[in-house]
């Protein structure tokens, strides 16, 4: 079995090592500094993926995964290294990725935004699959590298009372007409309540149905139904109960949204997250300020909160209408505005027509802003706060802004927004020069 001196962490939380034959080794649970036996599971002519053995010298930062599941369910993959060297590698990955895909250097490196490491988790999509040779129904998630679920009956990055829930939901859909009917289950937790919604393939029995009003009654939940495409959600018991909804303390502002709207899994790291926004962006009454990819509101709320006028522009209809409905609720709708739009087809003239901007916010998706960034022109926000996750797409538009629009990258840093995997949060200040 080949040995290998472990050299650094890949952006994927893997050990990177140099194989006898001088090819790169990619290390499922190694650290930086170990030497580790290790077995390979997929050869390619450039580099190999492998699985670490035995550790033979370990890490200082090495500890004990405190989950039982780790290393079969793929929800982590880091759950090995100190929580806090975590976020020092997730810092290092956003740096190389910024200097080497966009040859660009923040001028300050922000300190990471950390928070809780453990029970974070208040939105997840749970699969569940019938698999009779192991017993009956798996709820969880997906085993790494696999399509299977794992088996697992707790998860420690959950809340407590969802970890709690593992089981008994196996027990309950267990028992239900088509237990093979229901592939996923949503989770959205707010400040409190919680939802799950059940991705039903096949219509429910009355059985069914009061199977799970009992299931809600027991655990104080609501249970909500998804036949079939997302508009087709809807609240199955208790059928008065209270929206969800997640708060702002440092801003006063409530949120309120559904199960399946998109919403930061992390409510402690996001409120620091709006906190370290709000002082890098620097709203001031009389200011214009677009918010692209607003979503509910997350940021726009903050930014009309401190005087300025917002203006929000999303992608997705009922988002754009939630967002527009929290502004209101929370007594901001004189000062924003929103509006539908694909950000992905931006041009300059498309930008422009919604009016010039003193600032800028951007939270894109995974596939980050490359339209919005090319559509600046001569007459572009003298600052622009970029919140982004994924460190490739924000180091592909930071280079567009940096080289091409006139900006300096006056500062960057990460946020860990899911503690235990590779996932890297981060937020980046640019500036005209």
């Amino acid at each position: 079995m080949p040995i290998a001196q472990i050299e650094s962490l890949d952006s994927q939380g893997r050990g990177v090592a140099r194989s006898p034959e001088g090819k790169t080794v990619f290390i499922d649970g190694a650290l930086p500094g170990e030497t580790v036996d290790y077995s390979v599971y997929r050869k390619k002519p450039k580099f190999e993926q492998a699985q670490v053995s035995r550790v033979i010298k370990a890490s200082g930062q090495r500890v004990t995964p405190r989950c039982a599941a780790f290393g079969r369910c793929g929800g982590c993959s880091m759950q090995h290294m100190d929580a806090n060297a975590q976020a020092a590698v997730k810092q290092r990955v956003l740096e190389d990725a910024l200097q080497k895909l966009g040859k660009v250097t923040p001028e300050i490196l922000y300190p990471a935004i950390v928070g809780p490491a453990w029970r974070y988790r208040f939105r997840a999509r749970i699969s569940v699959r019938l698999v009779p040779s192991k017993g009956g129904v798996l709820v969880g998630f997906h085993e790494r590298r696999s399509s299977f679920i794992a088996d697992m009956t707790a998860c420690e990055v959950l809340p407590q009372h969802i970890s709690d829930m593992l089981v008994p939901l196996r027990e309950l859909i267990a028992g239900l007409a088509r237990p093979d009917g229901i592939p996923q289950i949503e989770l959205s937790i707010g400040d409190t309540e919680t939802v799950l919604a059940f991705r039903n393939l096949t219509p429910l029995t009355d059985a069914d149905e009061q199977r799970l009003r009992d299931f809600s009654d027991a655990w104080q939940i609501q249970v909500w139904l998804q036949p079939g495409g997302l508009d087709t959600i809807y609240r199955l018991h208790p059928v008065d109960a209270p929206v969800l909804s997640y708060s702002a303390p440092e801003f006063g502002l409530t949120y309120a949204f559904r199960p399946n709207d998109f919403t930061q899994v992390n409510v402690a790291i996001n409120r620091i997250l709006l906190r370290r926004a709000m002082q890098l962006l620097d709203p001031q009454p009389g200011e214009r300020i677009g918010d692209m990819f607003c979503g509910l509101g997350n940021f726009s709320l903050p930014i009309a909160r401190r005087g300025a006028q917002v203006v929000g522009v999303e992608g997705s209809q009922p988002l754009v209408q939630r967002a527009a409905a929290n502004a209101a609720a929370n007594g901001l709708a004189e000062r924003s505005e929103f509006h539908v739009a694909n950000l992905f087809e931006a041009t300059e003239d498309s930008f422009a027509a919604l009016g010039r901007f003193d600032k800028l916010l951007i939270d894109p998706p995974r596939e980050g802003a490359l339209a919005v960034a090319l559509a600046l022109g001569a007459d572009a926000p003298r600052r622009i706060v970029y919140v982004s996750c994924s460190p490739s797409t924000l180091a592909r538009d930071a280079a567009i802004l940096v080289h091409t629009k006139g900006y300096r990258l006056k500062g960057a840093g990460i946020a860990n927004m899911f503690p235990h995997t590779s996932h890297v949060e981060s937020i980046a200040l640019f500036e005209r020069a």
